[in-house]
């Protein structure tokens, strides 16, 4: 693999880490830039005459949008820390202008590559599509190859998302759906298409910190599979779980079951699980080699789709 140049803007939690992940894979950083520089020409001279492949920002959520838009106008690629934006309007004109300019546009969301949803998802995908009967009458999706699965008798299929954590100071320049619900968001859309789904209904927020939101999905293959989230990052506790219930089908009883996406310290609070940050690294490493082109475009529209469906909210 090339052996590639980066700049990093941000050198705060989040860029610390990043930085060294990157840097255990070969990454030299030229340049950090630990200020925040919002003015277009003042970045361009921080960073005239420094050869990079690729930048990484993990400003402030606030600044994200003007970060990634200033690099991928210049044709860099640039990875940018959760959310892509804080609007929806803004997320999907940086996707846009890395389609248009054919340049890598990479949102860290790394929940997506943590090791235990990945095997969680690979298990559910299974017991879900074991629920639904393949339409063999509709020829038309079939000569398509992509048939269309039946909800008739399928038992119902609901899922909760949990994601709490004691107060903490970073993230408060955006509320909690941008900052935690984005995560999960993310999760789920790896699942389903944000275009089969809507909003069941939204919890209205308490606070800033604690939000609750519940969708549908209302066409496709898995349409009738509900879920709900909740996130509260002013909790007493440190919880991320997934749960998953299955409604009575025939002679079958309901079933359920929660798995916890984190390990917990022996104090209750959660350990970070360095293999998410690894995994998202090398995939990311991939796709600015030139490897896996269209899972880096629909990584990208999840990501902007996430931040649709929070800042909607």
């Amino acid at each position: 693999m090339k052996r590639y140049k980066a700049i990093l803007v941000g050198n705060g939690v989040m860029g610390g880490r990043h930085r060294a992940r990157f840097e255990a894979c070969g990454v030299e950083f030229v340049a950090v830039l630990d200020k925040e520089c919002s003015d277009r020409s003042v970045l361009a001279a921080s960073i005239a005459g420094k050869e990079f492949d690729f930048a990484v920002v993990t400003t402030p959520a606030v600044t994200h949008y003007g970060y990634a838009k200033f690099f991928l106008e210049q044709k860099i690629p640039v990875l940018v820390e959760k959310p892509l934006a804080i609007t929806g309007e803004e997320a999907q004109e940086l996707v846009d202008i890395s389609l248009r300019n054919d340049t890598l546009l990479f949102v860290a969301q790394s929940e997506c590559f943590n090791p235990l949803f990945l095997n969680f998802r690979k298990h559910f995908l299974l017991e879900l599509n074991s629920l639904y009967v393949i339409n063999s009458c509709d020829s038309e999706l079939m000569r398509g190859n992509s048939p269309e699965l039946s909800a008739k008798n399928v038992p119902a299929v609901r899922l909760e998302f949990r994601r709490e954590h004691r107060y903490c100071p970073r993230c408060r320049d955006v509320d909690v759906s941008l900052d935690l619900l984005v995560h999960d968001l993310g999760l789920f859309f790896t699942l389903f298409r944000y275009e089969d789904v809507e909003v069941s209904s939204s919890i209205p927020a308490e606070s800033c910190d604690r939000a609750g939101l519940c969708l549908k999905v209302v066409r496709g293959q898995y349409r009738g599979v509900t879920a709900d989230f909740y996130v509260n990052r002013d909790s007493d506790v440190d919880v991320r779980t997934i749960s998953v219930s299955y409604g009575r089908q025939g002679g079958s009883p309901e079933s359920s079951y929660t798995v916890s996406l984190a390990h917990y310290l022996e104090n209750g609070e959660i350990a970070h699980i360095p293999d998410s940050l690894e995994n998202e690294h090398r995939f990311f490493l991939k796709l600015l080699d030139g490897a896996c082109g269209d899972w880096g475009k629909r990584l990208a529209q999840t990501a902007a789709d996430c931040v649709k469906m929070a800042a909607s909210r």
